[in-house]
């Protein structure tokens, strides 16, 4: 590579980590201030804001009117795992994954709940695997978009409706940046650290009528945690829905969700949200398109991820080094980068392929994303020229 000269402008937020995210632009902790603390979660304020939340979620993402929501314990992998171990076993289960997370629901399904008739569709990093081979009277698990692998569902034509099943989308890195088909999907689950740049610990989950069948038709023989119970009498525990959690939730964190949802109401909604995103891939595209160093980890730009975007280094050199030896590589990369205060966090995940992973949800400018580009530039040819 040619010497490559400094920038001299960095990314006015250079927090690219995806998860938890950079917070939305004009954060601040003094805005916090009308949180209902010190307040018990069930007096008749804090009810109001849980609800709020529930209701500004449905309507802001435009969710059927008969689809429920609630906040639940444990973040998104709690929502996952408390619809998994109370509704599969009734019936054929197929699980896709094709990256760490989604295999993790894969771990579930086979090591743990030991479902007796589960097929497992894996793709490897970077390609989504067979949605073909779902079948059309089983139970479905899976992750509309992979933060480790940087590569999206494109639809869910690949679903054929059927009341008779669930089909369970862990959608965390998804909602509020990419089109989602409600209709096709039961169980919706996401936590407030993605997009909207909230913090951790909440989950997200949404239920159709038909997963709401199956919590009052179905009980499993294994035994469930409280936090896993949603229903009371073999009906619905309606509370849940309602702003009464399983669980005692920050309240504090609850106000800095209501306020994510004004941000995303005056950035347009979700689709506005969603078009931040796409903007930032469009930046992206365009840069990898004239570097030669590095490609997406994802070739197929039908279904590569408008959020979490993974690069694969291909440099004849990098290309050429065992994988310690990458890993190490990009680690004195971001090391460099940070020292810098221009990029933080922006290393592929550990389990991944060696590489990059830009987060680039709503709340991450897609200028700040342009900005970021040189710097990958320059670090890349400094440890190259140091090896």
């Amino acid at each position: 590579m040619t010497d490559v000269a400094k920038p001299d402008v960095r990314p006015a937020c250079p927090l690219f980590s995806s998860g938890p995210t950079a917070k939305r632009p004009g954060f601040s902790l003094e805005k916090l201030e009308t949180a209902a603390l010190g307040r018990s979660h069930r007096s008749a304020a804090a009810k109001a804001k849980l609800k709020q939340a529930i209701d500004r979620t449905k309507e802001i993402l435009g969710l059927p009117d008969d689809y429920r929501v609630a906040i639940v314990p444990a973040s998104d992998t709690g929502a996952v795992e408390m619809c998994m171990w109370s509704m599969l076993g009734q019936r054929a289960v197929d699980v896709f994954a094709w990256e760490s997370f989604g295999k993790d629901w894969v771990t579930d399904a086979v090591n743990e709940l030991k479902l007796a008739d589960c097929n497992i569709h894996v793709g490897d990093f970077g390609v989504l695997p067979p949605f073909e081979q779902a079948r059309d009277d089983a139970d479905i698990v899976f992750t509309w978009n992979g933060t480790t692998s940087g590569v999206r569902v494109p639809n869910a034509d690949w679903i054929k409706p059927n009341p008779d099943r669930v089909v369970i989308c862990d959608a965390t890195s998804a909602v509020f940046a990419q089109d989602m088909e409600w209709e096709k999907l039961d169980v919706i689950t996401y936590s407030w650290q993605k997009v909207l740049g909230g913090e951790a610990a909440h989950g997200m989950l949404i239920l159709s009528p038909n997963a709401v069948r199956r919590l009052e038709s179905y009980k499993p023989e294994r035994p469930l945690p409280k936090i896993f119970r949603m229903t009371k009498g073999g009906k619905l525990n309606e509370a849940l829905f309602e702003g009464n959690t399983i669980n005692t939730p920050s309240l504090l964190c609850t106000e800095d969700y209501l306020q994510a949802l004004d941000w995303a109401e005056e950035c347009g909604g979700y689709q506005g949200l969603k078009a931040r995103s796409d903007r930032s891939l469009e930046i992206l595209t365009d840069w990898v398109a004239k570097t030669d160093w590095v490609e997406f980890l994802c070739a197929d730009e039908n279904v590569r991820s408008n959020s979490g975007i993974t690069l694969s280094i291909v440099h004849p050199t990098f290309a050429k080094m065992d994988e310690p030896a990458q890993r190490d590589f990009i680690k004195r990369m971001m090391k460099r980068l940070e020292d810098e205060e221009a990029c933080f966090d922006a290393n592929g995940y550990a389990k991944a392929p060696p590489g990059l992973r830009i987060w680039c949800g709503a709340t991450v400018e897609p200028d700040d994303v342009a900005k970021l580009t040189p710097w990958l530039e320059w670090t890349f040819a400094e440890e190259l020229a140091a090896l």
